[in-house]
């Protein structure tokens, strides 16, 4: 088998107002905020809005280069959030983190169109999508009409793959297709192979070895196992002391062409991503 030579793609964003974005230098960490009462990570302990000011500045000094906020948690088993409440819990957050952080890029984590609509009025820059913009029909076409960067995760209502890798492979060009045939351009889009979503163990640890054949599909990679439960499994560990399986899949991913790291820990991550990138980016 002929090792797929890792790809990483060259991008740069102006998000308005002087927020800006480079891909392509080194590895872009994505800090995880959620404004959720049942996060399975962090015990909702960010939805009143001065504690996720404060961990987002904890963040921003630890070295995140963008900020994903939630309202809705999608940790298994969870219970949908109606969208007067998911708006109400993130759209606070986003007007005191981008009044505290004016030049940090912000990403919405929904899978709602109408959430996501409000979000970016509201100052975010990026939608998070886990559905791959096929959750709600119209969310492609939010992302077109706001120009924004629209991060597309692979996901499934059932695990029902022939194999996996290249079904996920599939799966996403359809969430291409989407975004492309609403008017995203193409430099807009970036992909997510949704790990620990409708996924088996066996699922996760086999497209984590073969990342690089996402990373070759044309588009940046986001990668999010930051605390999953497959490393949980693995290291037989409580979710807080998670941090080092993180940084193993994140190192791997980099390895293989993934360019946007979504974590919760920052600072761990952002020093063993600084390592990583002192190897593969040392050609750029």
């Amino acid at each position: 088998m002929v090792r797929q030579e890792p790809i990483y793609w060259k991008r740069e964003y102006d998000l308005g107002e002087g927020v800006r974005l480079e891909l392509g230098a080194r590895t872009l960490i994505m800090g995880i905020l959620n404004a959720t009462p049942d996060s399975f990570s962090d015990g909702g302990r960010y939805s009143q809005i001065d504690a996720a000011v404060a961990h987002a500045r904890e963040m921003a000094e630890n070295g995140a280069d963008m900020l994903d906020i939630g309202g809705e948690s999608t940790r298994p088993g969870f219970e949908p959030v109606p969208l007067e409440e998911e708006l109400s819990r993130i759209l606070p957050v986003i007007r005191a983190v981008r009044e505290a952080l004016p030049k940090m890029p912000l990403s919405i984590d929904t899978y709602k169109a109408e959430t996501a609509r409000q979000a970016l009025g509201a100052g975010a820059h990026i939608i998070n999508d886990i559905w791959g913009l096929k959750g709600d029909p119209l969310m492609a076409s939010v992302a077109a009409e706001f120009g924004c960067p629209v991060i597309a995760s692979h996901n499934r209502p059932e695990r029902n793959y022939s194999d996996v890798v290249a079904d996920v492979l599939s799966d996403l060009q359809e969430s291409v297709r989407i975004a492309r045939e609403a008017g995203v351009a193409d430099d807009r889009i970036w992909l997510d192979p949704g790990i620990g979503f409708a996924k088996t163990y066996e699922d996760n640890i086999e497209l984590l070895g073969r990342l690089s054949e996402l990373a070759a599909h044309g588009y940046p990679v986001l990668l999010g196992t930051s605390r999953k439960r497959f490393i949980k499994q693995t290291l037989d560990l409580p979710v807080e002391e998670l941090a080092e399986g993180t940084a193993a899949t994140v190192v791997l991913g980099i390895a293989q062409g993934c360019q946007i790291m979504r974590v919760h820990d920052v600072r761990a991550i952002k020093r063993a991503a600084q390592m990583a990138d002192a190897v593969v980016y040392r050609k750029s």
